[in-house]
């Protein structure tokens, strides 16, 4: 089968790979229909984060599985089912707590040894634990399959960053980062029920389509310039709730000074770049509680998935480059460029 590997930073590739398999009983094999590139994948294209050279890379995608392992009970062939970021075996002691991505036997698409979301099929280790079944009508609707793609991360991310932040209704939430998980994290704010919607950012497209997801309000500002146009706002006071959806110590610096005292950062960016770290004594001082990480997305889909599919929260907008896998290199190039916001890969 064909699969996206990067062999070193801007060196992306689609080629030949071993097919997916059934190794073990609990396996699945999924034939991938849509997956996408992350933001986060582009700190490995850059070469900010280590990789291997012919290493798989990709770990968003919906797909059909095609076969099973013999103790695989909740899944049939032909079944229409949708991938989180990490697979999870739904038994250990966090993955009952709900914290999937500390799962024990869990793992990670794209890990050394393991397949990719960006390829032709994708063999799914603990198939009942981490998949999750969808509509089979779905697949004759675009719209609605990107929008069930984006439960595999963005939008289960932004979702884990609104309930860290403490997003309720009548709270004032400012989102900082206008990628696709900030743009969820404001569709998250609003579902949740946040009465006034910040979102920062300086690229119009994007920030327009903060507004149609529920910003009320944008700031074009950064840094210093940001804080104050942001107290501005709110009557020098602040957000009780921060979304960080970026990762750089800049922007973390930026979610401190724009939270309201008493209030909360959900933080889900991937750090890179942090030099000197936060002031823990302002964030101290000022009762500022942080919460975040590594979302557990396989948790929310259960929750988030009926919304989507009714209509009420649509994230396929964040889609906004379809490519073939033969075009993967460029949908990864786009994006790095910043001419595309999310690129979605359709086979």
């Amino acid at each position: 089968m064909r699969a996206t590997v990067i062999h070193a930073p801007f060196d992306i590739r689609v080629e030949d790979v071993p097919d997916a398999a059934v190794r073990q009983p609990g396996d699945a094999v999924v034939r991938v229909v849509r997956a996408c590139v992350c933001g986060s994948d582009l700190w490995a294209y850059r070469g900010e984060a280590a990789r291997e050279p012919g290493q798989r890379i990709g770990h968003e995608f919906l797909g059909v599985v095609e076969e099973t392992g013999s103790e695989v009970s909740g899944l049939t062939a032909g079944d229409l089912v949708v991938a989180p970021f990490m697979w999870s075996d739904g038994v250990c002691a966090y993955c009952a707590e709900g914290l999937t991505t500390s799962c024990v036997h869990g793992g990670f698409w794209g890990s050394v040894g393991s397949d990719g979301g960006q390829g032709e099929a994708v063999r799914v280790p603990f198939a009942d634990a981490t998949l999750v079944k969808l509509p089979a009508e779905a697949l004759s609707d675009d719209r609605l399959l990107s929008g069930l793609l984006a439960l595999s991360d963005v939008l289960g991310t932004g979702h884990h960053a609104a309930v860290g932040a403490g997003v309720g209704p009548g709270t004032t939430v400012a989102v900082v980062g206008d990628g696709a998980v900030g743009l969820c994290g404001v569709l998250a704010a609003r579902r949740l029920g946040a009465e006034r919607i910040i979102a920062l950012g300086r690229h119009e497209a994007r920030t327009d389509l903060a507004r149609t997801f529920g910003a009320t309000d944008v700031v074009a500002e950064r840094g210093e310039a940001a804080v104050a146009a942001v107290r501005e706002l709110t009557r020098g006071q602040g957000a009780h709730a921060v979304i960080e959806a970026v990762g750089t110590e800049q922007s973390m610096r930026t979610a401190v000074g724009i939270t309201r005292d008493g209030g909360s950062i959900g933080y889900v960016g991937v750090p890179h770049g942090s030099g000197t770290g936060l002031d823990l004594g302002e964030m101290f001082n000022r009762n500022i509680a942080l919460r975040g990480g590594v979302a557990p997305v396989r948790a929310y889909i259960p929750e988030l998935l009926p919304d989507v599919l009714s209509g009420a929260v649509d994230p396929s907008p964040v889609f906004d480059l379809e490519v073939d896998l033969d075009g993967v290199p460029g949908g990864y190039k786009a994006m790095d460029q910043r001419t595309a916001l999310k690129t979605i890969i359709r086979f």
